[in-house]
């Protein structure tokens, strides 16, 4: 039974700016990287084997705080990286409007498709359960990922179509043919501290 916890990584000025980060490659601004340090704490508390990482850079510095806290190994993943936001990455919702009209959504913008998102993720989490069987694995990565993911392993979840927040925790347990949820988009280190 394998044990897989999603981790959307810290807040970035982006994020804070509710620009469209996508591909971009945005650091972790200095709530981030208090946010990825409360984490790593909690994370010390429960018992985790190894790390598979985004390469973009707000996801790599979140997964090194907790992996050179808790002594856990890092391994980046292209796989993992936020949806492609095409034209719209770094723009805002207004600049969108302002560019493109209200109907922005319904144009061709070279945005990665969700069933994209999907195909890539699974096939990763596949390579996953069948790599690491029966070991806790954390997957540190980005918020529409885990959001389309979780709403395709667990549809039954009314909380899996929620926004993902940052550096929150969802953890699901892969039973036979089935995913199980155990947290969803908990983030109670930043409460408790």
């Amino acid at each position: 039974m394998t044990r897989i916890g999603f981790i959307r990584h810290g807040t970035t000025n982006w994020n804070r700016e509710k620009r469209a980060q996508g591909h971009s490659d945005i650091p972790l601004d200095e709530i981030g990287l208090q946010e990825a340090e409360k984490l790593a704490e909690r994370i010390g508390e429960e018992n985790w084997d190894l790390i598979y990482s985004s390469d973009l850079l707000r996801a790599q510095q979140t997964a090194e705080a907790i992996g050179k806290r808790n002594d856990i190994p890092i391994y980046l993943e292209t796989r993992l990286r936020e949806r492609s936001g095409g034209q719209i990455e770094g723009t805002t919702e207004e600049e969108r409007l302002v560019k493109w009209g209200a109907d922005w959504r319904e144009f061709e913008l070279g945005m990665e498709t969700a069933d994209s998102v999907i195909k890539r993720g699974s096939s990763f989490l596949d390579e996953v359960v069948r790599n690491h069987p029966d070991e806790n694995i954390l997957i540190v990565t980005h918020g529409a990922f885990i959001k389309y993911l979780l709403t395709a392993l667990i549809p039954q979840s009314e909380k899996a179509g929620e926004s993902i927040l940052n550096t929150s925790l969802s953890c699901l347990i892969k039973t036979n043919d089935s995913w199980e949820p155990e947290l969803l988009n908990c983030t109670k280190h930043l409460i408790e501290s």
